[in-house]
This record gives C-alpha cells, sequence and structure tokens, in this order.
C-alpha cells in the first residue's frame, strides 16, 4: 500500500511553493517558529545561500497525516481493516488497533452508520460524503469518504512491530479489494449555529401559531337556522403561519354573516394584519351594511393598515326569509354550494380585486341556499397545487362536496382529507361549512314565518295588532311573551307608519331560540333611539322597544328603503 501516492490525494499535498516551479525546494521553517513574511525574507546571494528543506513530497507520509488537524482514517479490503489514524483522530477518540475490522476498531463510525457508506465507496470506486453528523463526544463531522487502490500488501515502516501508540500503517489483512481514505472535517460550530437558527424559526413559528389560533373565533357563535364548522390547518413545520382566516357573525333578526379570508405572506405580520382585518369585520358587520359596503370599508382599511400587504375575502350575509346568501368578493375563491339533490353550483361573479388595492366598486352577488342545502367558504391552501392548474382544484373539491353528507363538522373533515391537507402540508388551510337543514315534524315547529302587507291609513295598526295576536296564539306563546309581542308589532308599525312610506309589511318570526319582529317599509332613514321630552307627542316608539326588547336593530334593504327588528329570547327547553 503506497501512502506516498495517497498522500497526493489529500487536500493541499498537490500545491508546490513558488521555488519548487525553479527546481528549488523550499525552506522549511524550525518547529514552533513563524514564516517571514515574502518581502522580508532574504534574496540568496553567493556568501549566504538560502537553507533548503524538504518539499511535502519529500516528507514522511506520516509527518504529513498528523499535521492536518481533520480526522483521518485509512482502511483497506472488503472488511475495511484499519491501516491507519492520524493523531488528530487519535486525539478524539484513544488510541485504535491496527489491522481490526472498522466495525471493532472504530465503533465511532459504526454508530453513525458510517460503514455502509465505505461498501459504496468500494463497489462505486467513487468519492461520498456525509454532511454534519454527532459522533460520541458530541462532536460533529462532515466525513469524506474517497476510494484509493491498492498497489501493495500493506508493510508498516517499522517492520510489523508497530510503535504502540495504536497508529501505523497497520498489517492485517490482504490488501485486495482496494481502501478507503475517510476524512473528518469538525463542523460542529457551524453545526450548533445552524441549530440555532432552526430553533429561532421554529419558536417564531410557534409564536406566530399561537398569534393566528388565539385571532380565530374560539368558539364560533351558533345561529338559530344555519349550522356552522370551520377547520384551520397551519402549514408544515418547513412553512411559515399564513394569514388565513374565518367568523360567524350574528347580526340580529335571523341573519347571518359569514367571512374567510387570506392576507397574502406569511409569519408574525401576516397574522397580525389578519387580527385588525377580522376586528374590523366584525364592527363593520354590526353596522348591518350589504357586503360590498364591507368590503368597499376593509379596502380602505388595509392599504391604511400596510400599503405592501393584500388580502382577499368574501363576505356573505344569510337571511332565511329570503332562502338565498348574499355575498361580495374580493379577489376570493368562489362559494361552492350543494343544494338538497347533490348538485354543486360555482358562485363566480360578482368578483373585484383584492383588498388593499384601491379603486375598485365592489358589488353584491346571491347564490340560492335554502333548506337541504350545504356550502363551502374555504381558503387556496386547500386547492392550489403546484403540479395542477387552480380549476382542476376547485373542480375536484366540487366533486368532493358533492358526495359529503353528515353534520357539517363531518362535511369539513371529509374535504380536508379528500384535498390530501397533512401535517406537512406546504400552505395554511381554513375551512367554513354552513348547512341549512330541513326541518322537518316537531322540529319544523319550531321554525315558524308568518307576514302581512300593510297598505298604511288609520286601520294598519289595528291590523298588525289583531294579526300579531292571532300568530302568537298559534304558536302556543305564553300570555307575557304574547303581550310583548303584539306591543312591539304595534310600536314598529305606528313607527312605519309615521316615519316611512309604503309599501309596508309585518313579519313574525319563531325560532327555537328567539321570537323575531319586523316591519319593513319603502323609506331609507333608519330610526334612533332618542330621549322624548315630556311635552313629546312622538319619539318614544324605539325608546319603549329597547325596554321590553332583548335586542333590536335597522338596517337598509339592498334595492332599497328599510327594515326595523326586535327579539325576545325564548326559554331553552331540554
Amino acid at each position: 500500500m503506497n501512502f506516498t501516492r495517497w498522500s497526493a490525494r489529500l487536500p493541499g499535498t498537490q500545491r508546490r511553493a513558488a521555488a519548487r516551479a525553479d527546481g528549488l525546494p523550499t525552506a522549511l521553517p524550525s518547529e514552533g517558529s513563524v514564516p517571514t513574511a515574502r518581502a522580508d525574507r532574504p534574496a540568496a546571494t553567493e556568501d549566504a545561500p538560502v537553507a533548503l528543506t524538504p518539499a511535502v513530497d519529500e516528507l514522511p507520509v506520516r509527518e504529513v497525516l498528523d499535521r492536518i488537524p481533520a480526522l483521518v482514517a485509512l482502511v483497506h479490503g472488503p472488511d475495511h481493516r484499519l491501516a491507519y489514524v492520524n493523531d488528530a483522530y487519535v486525539a478524539a477518540f484513544g488510541d485504535r488497533p491496527p489491522g481490526e475490522p472498522a466495525r471493532a476498531a472504530l465503533p465511532e463510525l459504526a454508530g453513525i452508520g458510517l460503514l455502509p457508506l465505505l461498501d459504496q465507496v468500494l463497489r462505486s470506486s467513487r468519492p461520498r460524503t456525509v454532511k454534519s453528523r454527532k459522533v460520541p463526544g458530541g462532536r460533529s463531522y462532515t466525513f469524506t469518504c474517497t476510494p484509493v487502490p491498492v498497489e501493495a500488501p500493506v508493510v508498516p515502516e517499522d517492520g510489523g512491530k508497530g510503535d504502540g501508540s495504536g497508529k501505523g500503517n497497520g498489517s492485517g489483512g490482504s490488501g485486495g479489494g482496494g481502501g478507503v481514505l475517510i476524512f473528518a472535517a469538525d463542523v460542529t460550530d457551524h453545526a450548533e449555529a445552524a441549530e440555532r437558527l432552526r430553533a429561532s424559526e421554529r419558536r417564531q413559528r410557534e409564536t406566530a401559531v399561537t398569534l393566528q389560533r388565539s385571532l380565530l373565533p374560539q368558539e364560533l357563535e351558533e345561529p338559530d337556522d344555519l349550522r356552522v364548522a370551520a377547520t384551520y390547518h397551519p402549514g408544515g413545520t418547513e412553512t411559515a403561519v399564513g394569514g388565513d382566516w374565518y367568523d360567524v357573525i350574528t347580526l340580529g333578526g335571523g341573519r347571518t354573516a359569514l367571512v374567510i379570508g387570506d392576507v397574502m405572506g406569511r409569519g408574525v405580520r401576516a397574522a397580525a394584519v389578519m387580527g385588525q382585518l377580522r376586528t374590523a369585520v366584525r364592527a363593520y358587520a354590526r353596522l348591518d351594511l350589504p357586503p360590498h359596503e364591507v368590503l368597499q370599508l376593509l379596502d380602505g382599511l388595509a392599504m391604511e393598515i400596510d400599503a405592501n400587504q393584500i388580502a382577499t375575502c368574501v363576505y356573505a350575509v344569510h337571511d332565511p326569509n329570503e332562502g338565498r346568501l348574499v355575498y361580495a368578493s374580493a379577489g376570493h375563491l368562489p362559494i361552492l354550494v350543494r343544494d338538497e339533490s347533490g348538485t354543486v353550483l360555482r358562485a363566480d361573479e360578482p368578483t373585484g380585486p383584492p383588498l388593499g388595492t384601491g379603486g375598485w366598486m365592489h358589488a353584491s352577488g346571491s347564490v340560492p341556499l335554502g333548506p337541504g342545502s350545504t356550502a363551502v367558504l374555504y381558503t387556496d391552501g386547500l386547492v392550489e397545487r403546484r403540479d395542477a392548474d387552480l380549476d382542476e382544484g376547485i373542480t375536484s373539491l366540487a366533486g368532493a362536496l358533492a358526495g359529503a353528507t353528515g353534520s357539517p363538522q363531518v362535511v369539513c373533515d371529509r374535504l380536508v382529507r379528500s384535498a390530501g391537507v397533512t401535517a406537512d402540508h406546504d400552505d395554511d388551510v381554513a375551512v367554513l361549512v354552513l348547512q341549512h337543514p330541513a326541518r322537518t315534524g316537531p322540529d319544523g315547529d319550531l321554525f315558524r314565518n308568518a307576514a302581512l302587507e300593510l297598505l298604511g291609513g288609520v286601520e294598519a295598526a289595528p291590523r298588525a295588532r289583531a294579526f300579531a295576536s292571532g300568530v302568537l296564539t298559534s304558536w302556543r306563546f305564553p300570555p307575557d311573551l304574547h303581550d310583548l309581542g303584539v306591543l312591539a308589532a304595534s310600536e314598529l308599525v305606528a313607527n312605519s307608519l309615521q316615519h316611512g312610506t309604503p309599501p309596508m309589511r309585518l313579519r313574525l318570526r319563531r325560532t327555537d331560540r328567539r321570537l323575531i319582529v319586523e316591519v319593513t317599509d319603502g323609506d331609507d332613514h333608519l330610526p334612533r333611539r332618542r330621549r322624548a321630552e315630556p311635552a313629546d307627542e312622538s319619539g318614544r316608539g324605539i325608546a319603549i322597544i329597547a325596554a321590553i326588547a332583548s335586542n333590536w336593530g335597522s338596517r337598509r334593504a339592498p334595492g332599497g328603503g328599510k327594515a326595523v327588528w326586535c327579539e325576545f329570547a325564548l326559554a331553552r327547553t331540554t
């Protein structure tokens, strides 16, 4: 085994000094001395010639290897018998017996799974590298294994007696099968720095996920007429958390607002922007504005929060009296609705640009959502894949929705599974499912509607009182709630007669939780509660409503006019 030839394969051993290029060997400084700068070295003269010392190739190979700070080991044969380890290797792991198979002589390499790599190097005659492996003692090394041809049997430089140090050329085994030179560079500092960086990234991601989850609703509000469920899956551990959010907001009068959105970008900043937008949506929803007006307000707010960050959003309102879902979209994915027969409708239009772009007038659209229907609102993480078109993902989701039955939570879970969302998914996923159940039998008796068209005139108020009294009696309300309902209907109709314009309608609705009284008319002016003076002949109607009802409010109708409503909570039955 020719060490001189093998040493030529080590890093740096093939370089030559400038003087050697002229045919002269360079001087070797004495041990512990510091070489002088090239400009300060004395020039050779006839009287004082420069001392000549051996070049790298003229040094004993062991001296070269032992001066390398990296770990060096040499094995040979199919069982990788140890031929040599350098001083750095002995300092790191202690003496190693030459001639023994690597599994016994180099247990630290067996412990990190390096022995199979030696077999690969011998078979392929190609070098292999494994990066940053931690060995016993806590240090980390990058190992490079290089095949070395064997040209002669291994003969120790001391004649086979060895020096008792555990180093040397080794003796056991034949030289057949070739050898492998193992070169290990200490990368402990780099590995520790990388681990600190990974730990910092994990902490930042955990902070963002915690912030994200804390800003999402901890419990969804429960509308009377809808059953809802939602789920949120953050991206995998290698993905920074995004700004997906959803919300369910009961508006009063039996109406419900549903929101889903996605802030572009990732990390704590995206989650913080999401939290501000979600809070703003809840505030704007209390104004009971049409969906497109809510998005218009959000668009301006998004520009104020961060002009460089945009968000997509869908804001929808469900009115059980209309049996429709009125919505507006700011660059978001289409709502999917499955009707009672299983047909899936895709609500594509109208769709405006994302929030934060400015200069766009949003518009509202509507899609049927009658009894027995299911609607799904979702973010792009559910349907977007790098190797497929986005429309393909939406079509696949529609197919999964067509066959998904059960409660909203069951539908949620099935859609997530059908989309292949796992713990290491590369994007955040938010899904909101709502169902308008078809109620029959005793359950259906708890949900009733009754309406009366009013033409105005002095007879309108008495007709409204008589109608309300008859309906509430047929619904078997207790006397106290019956009287409060009749009084509320009378006051709302009187207010509409005085301040509104025809056409007028009185609507009564009961659910399993509340009684709702609503009056609509053709005037856009919204009433407000004010304090009437003793001499005033009007201004007390809304004050009375606020005093007797558990909640009241008003809103403008999309086609013009307004609606004023109040509701009374019913005792829950077990």
